[in-house]
């Protein structure tokens, strides 16, 4: 696995984002972790754009981990943005949310998600979650 490998996460749950951090270190995942709290920020890290143009301390993500259900601009819009920009295409974007709704597997899967995932209700199943993630994005 690239250890080396950046993980964007957009995701406005502080608490998701505690428990993501604490699955990752159980699953000894190396990979560093850079988080937006919004699909706005996320297209700006995408972007390249201030605050995160510099891309030594903002290196472009080799996943993405996108919330649908955030403020501003939401997962599917970040999913809209990135179909229209092939710079993205080889970017694997894993839609990680709570939303068990078929109607939004289906609508992210359409929009270019490379797939969909719904937020575990325990720390265990994240911890089994990304080390699925691991072994299918980041080998």
């Amino acid at each position: 696995m690239n250890a080396h490998l950046p993980i964007l996460v957009a995701d406005d749950d502080e608490d998701d984002i505690f428990f993501l951090r604490q699955a990752m270190r159980q699953a000894a995942i190396a990979n560093p972790l850079f988080v937006t709290s919004n699909g706005a920020e996320a297209i700006q890290y995408l972007s390249g754009e201030a605050p995160f143009a510099d891309r030594s301390q903002y290196p472009e993500p080799g996943l993405f981990l996108l919330d649908l259900k955030m403020p501003m601009v939401g997962g599917f819009d970040v999913l809209d943005w990135m179909q229209g920009r092939p710079s993205f295409k080889k970017l694997p974007v894993v839609v990680l949310t709570s939303s068990p709704q078929e109607t939004d597997r289906q609508k992210a899967l359409q929009l270019g998600a490379s797939g969909y995932l719904v937020k575990p209700s325990h720390p265990g199943g994240l911890v089994t979650m990304l080390r699925e993630l691991q072994t299918q994005w980041l080998a």
